[in-house]
């Protein structure tokens, strides 16, 4: 192999496994570290190339996020010309005289899906125009580097992977169907470049309202969805948050903000109404606003505000102020406190994940002995009685 032929993928010169280091001691002492690290298995030279160009930029992968998907022929042409160079590696001809590394088994696997699917699928593929192909399919799926990995993100001056976010898919969330329809049929459209609205869930404590909107990402996720979560302060970031997700085109954001509301006082909410509609800079395609809330009208409001003696000039204009914000949620969702007979069920189905079953008497008296005692009744205090039930058990 002459890598420096490369054209497109020519950062792999720069790394020490495929080049930069001289001495073959050193070299398969970094692979095996590497190795242990990422979680690679397998013929580590190939396990290896296949995690770089899946994880690190180059011209292909930063082009299709830049284009929404899009690649020029001439340049699928030059990736191929890179792929056959690399072959050998593909083949799994390049081997170590240290046998294991040929077939290693590291610690902890690699468990992450966009990249076991990719390992999956080159799996016995040697030639340069399908291995092009899986890799430019891959950049469209699922992108390139965190995007690829991470479902959800925090803001630190740039976007930042949440490593351990929860698996809750929104057929855990029991009940509210006419809720999930709408947020699913919302959330579909987005995804597949539909017109679709910025979305307010609101309602009671503890209904789910976060739950569903995180579940989304887990359902979305092959489909290109992120969700990307700020706090209050960040709203001033908004401008340059959405500059940022402006250059991954080919994936969908939900940027979202748990348990929103605002005093009177407070300037950010002013921020968010000019993100959402109203700025000099439209708001990129790729993006969505998704809050959730215990008002309905996200800005605090008081008798005080409806009071004739209000020193006001115009007190319309500040009736209007105050509901503008919500206005601008073209999908408002609304989240009721479960029934008593919806919160029992709702107990039931998480026992019966658990493998426990109560009978009807006992899961009533024990259910409603713990709402009693705590704060109310919904599926927040639902889960904290299976965790007592099974904590006592």
């Amino acid at each position: 192999m002459n890598l420096q032929k490369l054209l497109v993928c020519r950062n792999l010169l720069e790394e020490e496994v495929f080049g930069g280091i001289a001495d073959k001691f050193e070299k398969t002492a970094r692979l095996i570290e590497k190795a242990e690290r990422l979680g690679l298995s397998g013929n580590l030279y190939r396990a290896y190339l296949i995690y770089l160009l899946s994880h690190e930029p180059n011209l292909i992968s930063t082009s299709i996020e830049m284009r929404g998907g899009k690649i020029g022929g001439n340049l699928r042409e030059v990736f191929k010309h890179d792929i056959e160079i690399l072959l050998p590696i593909f083949r799994g001809e390049l081997l170590n005289e240290i046998n294991f590394v040929n077939a290693y088994k590291p610690t902890v696997e690699n468990k992450n899906e966009s990249f076991d699917e990719l390992t999956r699928r080159l799996e016995n593929i040697d030639d340069a125009a399908e291995i092009t192909h899986i890799f430019i399919e891959h950049y469209k799926r699922y992108g390139y580097g965190d995007i690829a990995i991470y479902r959800a993100f925090r803001w630190e001056n740039g976007l930042i992977g949440v490593r351990h976010f929860e698996k809750f898919f929104l057929s855990d969330l029991i009940g509210y169907a006419h809720q999930k329809e709408l947020l699913t049929s919302n959330t579909t459209a987005f995804v597949k470049g539909k017109p679709a609205n910025n979305v307010l869930l609101v309602g009671a404590r503890g209904t789910g309202k976060s739950s569903s909107v995180k579940a989304l990402v887990n359902e979305y996720y092959s489909q290109g969805l992120r969700l990307l979560q700020i706090t209050k302060p960040q709203l001033k970031n908004l401008p340059e948050i959405m500059e940022a997700l402006r250059k991954f085109l080919s994936k969908r954001f939900i940027i979202f903000m748990d348990d929103l509301s605002f005093e009177e006082s407070e300037a950010e909410y002013k921020y968010l109404k000019s993100a959402i509609e109203g700025g000099v800079e439209s708001r990129p395609e790729n993006v969505l606003i998704y809050a959730t809330s215990n008002r309905r009208h996200l800005i605090r409001e008081t008798w005080r505000d409806r009071n004739e003696e209000h020193d006001e000039l115009y007190r319309d204009d500040s009736a209007n102020e105050t509901i503008s914000l919500s206005d601008r949620f073209g999908l408002i969702i609304h989240y009721y406190a479960p029934t008593q007979a919806e919160y029992l069920e709702i107990i039931r189905s998480m026992l019966k994940k658990q493998g426990v079953e109560l009978d009807e008497e006992n899961l009533r008296l024990e259910g409603l002995r713990w709402e009693m005692s705590h704060s109310g009744r919904n599926g927040r205090t639902a889960q904290q009685f299976v965790n007592h039930y099974l904590g006592q058990r």
